[in-house]
């Protein structure tokens, strides 16, 4: 199937995910050896999947937020959904919404697991987008907001 061969590709201001396959085994590869660094790199090169964060200051703020094993992987992927969602709208809409922060549709296919990395990573930086560009998904918030 194509999609299981080719990458997905997300552009969020900087923010490129390519993703194939589930993956338990992930490795995290910080592009600097300083936890505060411009670039944030997850990858399983057999799998074909990387996602990778490239937002001035996103890795000092992830610091900051819940340890990955807070929220269940169902909630991430439920939540993740939903951003997508709106995310692409916003994309396809940029007479209403800035087309230099909706910069291209994030093909998050749900019918996909990409584990609990990848959407941990996912969810915290549509939190931080939110934040840095003072925009806002959703009106009802869920535990923790």
């Amino acid at each position: 199937m194509e999609k299981i061969k080719g990458v997905l590709y997300i552009l969020l201001i900087g923010i490129f995910v390519y993703s194939c396959a589930t993956t338990k085994d992930k490795k995290l590869d910080v592009a600097s050896n300083d936890n505060f660094s411009d670039t944030l790199r997850i990858a399983n090169d057999e799998l074909e999947y990387e996602i990778i964060i490239i937002e001035p200051g996103f890795n000092g703020w992830l610091v900051t937020q819940r340890p990955m094993g807070y929220y269940s992987e169902q909630f991430l992927e439920s939540r993740n959904r939903l951003y997508v969602v709106e995310y692409n709208q916003r994309v396809y809409q940029p007479q209403r919404f800035d087309p230099n922060i909706y910069i291209q549709e994030i093909n998050y296919d749900p019918q996909i697991h990409y584990g609990l990395e990848v959407n941990y990573l996912l969810y915290n930086y549509f939190l931080y987008f939110e934040r840095q560009f003072n925009q806002r998904f959703f009106v009802t918030r869920g535990p923790g907001f």
